[in-house]
C-alpha cells in the first residue's frame, strides 16, 4: 500500500532530573555535593532517503517519541544523555510542525534536518555549591522536550514526469525505458501511485493519470498536481488514436487552474501507441500538436526503432 501523506504526533526526550548525592569517602561521609546534571533528552530528526515507499512502513504508527535522558550520577558524573529519533522519510517530503507552521522540505539524498529539541537536563546539588551553602539540597528537574502534530506530505523529486490522461501509455512507456516494473492494464487509472524508473541516471516518474476537474481533489488529481511540481521536465503522454487536440487542452488547463508555474514548466508532447494509426493519421496529429508545442514526438512500444530514437532525443533533452 502506498502512501504519501501521514499525520503523526511526535515527542523529543525529557531531560534526566538533577541528582541529590553525596561524597562518600572512607572515614568521611557526607563530605561535600556529588550530585550530577541529568542528561539532555533526545532531539527528532528527519533523514532523506531514496525510497518513496517508505511511509507505508509508518502507516499504524501514531506517535515518534526520543529517549529520554538519565538522570544525575554520583561522584559528580552527568547522566546519560537520551538517544535521538531519526526518522527516515522519502526525498521530496515536506514535513510541516501543525502548531507553528514550520516546514522542512527533504530535497537530497541524506539531508538531516532536526524538527524537535530534545529537553535539557537538570542540575545536580552539586552546581548550588559555594561558600555559603556547602551542603546544598537543591537541585532542578529535568525540562519536557519539544512535542508537536507534524503532517508529512511527498512530493516526488524526479527528473522528468509522464503526465497525461489515464491510459495514455505512460507506465508502459516507462517501463519500456527503464527497469521499472509498473502495473499496466486496458483500463483507467492502473496506475493509483506514482512510478520511478532510472534512465541513464536520470530519474522518470509515472504519475496517477489526470481527469478534468483534477484541480479541484477528482479522481487522482491532487496526487497527480502534487507529484508533478517538482519534475523537471514535462513528459505530456497524449494517445493517438484520442482526439489529440481535447486530450492535450485538458491536461494543460487543469495544469493552470492549479498552478501558473506549474503550467510554464519545460514541457514536450509525445504521442503514444502511434501503431495503433495510420502514417497519415499520425502525421496529422503531430502537425495539430506542433500548433500547441513545437517539440512533438512520437512512439510505439513495440517498435524498437522508434524507441530508440526516443531514448536518443530524451536523454538528449535531459542532458542539456
Amino acid at each position: 500500500m502506498f502512501i504519501d501523506e501521514l499525520a503523526v504526533h511526535v515527542k523529543a526526550g525529557k531531560g534526566g532530573d538533577g541528582a541529590v548525592l553525596w561524597l562518600h569517602e572512607k572515614g568521611k561521609e557526607f563530605s561535600g555535593p556529588a550530585g550530577g546534571n541529568g542528561g539532555n533528552g533526545g532531539d527528532v530528526l528527519v533523514r532523506a532517503v531514496r525510497d518513496i515507499g517508505i511511509l507505508s512502513e509508518y502507516r499504524h504508527v501514531k506517535e515518534f517519541i526520543a529517549g529520554d535522558g538519565d538522570g544525575g550520577q554520583r561522584n559528580s558524573r552527568h547522566g546519560k544523555d537520551g538517544k535521538d529519533l531519526i526518522i527516515n522519510l522519502p526525498v521530496g517530503s515536506v514535513v510541516t510542525n501543525c502548531e507553528t507552521r514550520r516546514m522542512v522540505s527533504l530535497l537530497e539524498e541524506g539531508q538531516l534536518e532536526k524538527i524537535l529539541q530534545g529537553g535539557k537536563g537538570g542540575l545536580g546539588n552539586e552546581y548550588f555549591k559555594s561558600s555559603r551553602n556547602t551542603r546544598p539540597t537543591e537541585f532542578t528537574p529535568g525540562k519536557l522536550g519539544e512535542e508537536a502534530n507534524f503532517v508529512i506530505e511527498l512530493s516526488l523529486v524526479a527528473d522528468a514526469g509522464f503526465i497525461g490522461l489515464p491510459n495514455a501509455g505512460k507506465s508502459t512507456l516507462l517501463n519500456a525505458l527503464t527497469n521499472a516494473k509498473a502495473k499496466v492494464g486496458n483500463f483507467q487509472f492502473t496506475t493509483l501511485e506514482p512510478n520511478l524508473g532510472n534512465f541513464y541516471g536520470f530519474i522518470l516518474a509515472d504519475i496517477p493519470g489526470l481527469i478534468e476537474g483534477a484541480a479541484e481533489g477528482k479522481g487522482l488529481g491532487h496526487k497527480f498536481l502534487r507529484h508533478v511540481s517538482r519534475t523537471k521536465l514535462l513528459i505530456h503522454c497524449v494517445s493517438a488514436e484520442e482526439d489529440v487536440l481535447s486530450a492535450y487542452d485538458t491536461v494543460r488547463n487543469e495544469l493552470s487552474a492549479y498552478s501558473q508555474e506549474l503550467s510554464q514548466k519545460n514541457e514536450i508532447i509525445l504521442l503514444t501507441k502511434a501503431d495503433l494509426v495510420s502514417t497519415e493519421e499520425l502525421d496529422v496529429a503531430i502537425k495539430a500538436l506542433e500548433g500547441k508545442n513545437s517539440r512533438v514526438h512520437s512512439v510505439s512500444v513495440i517498435d524498437d526503432d522508434s524507441l530508440v530514437q526516443f531514448r536518443a532525443t530524451l536523454s538528449k533533452i535531459l542532458s542539456e
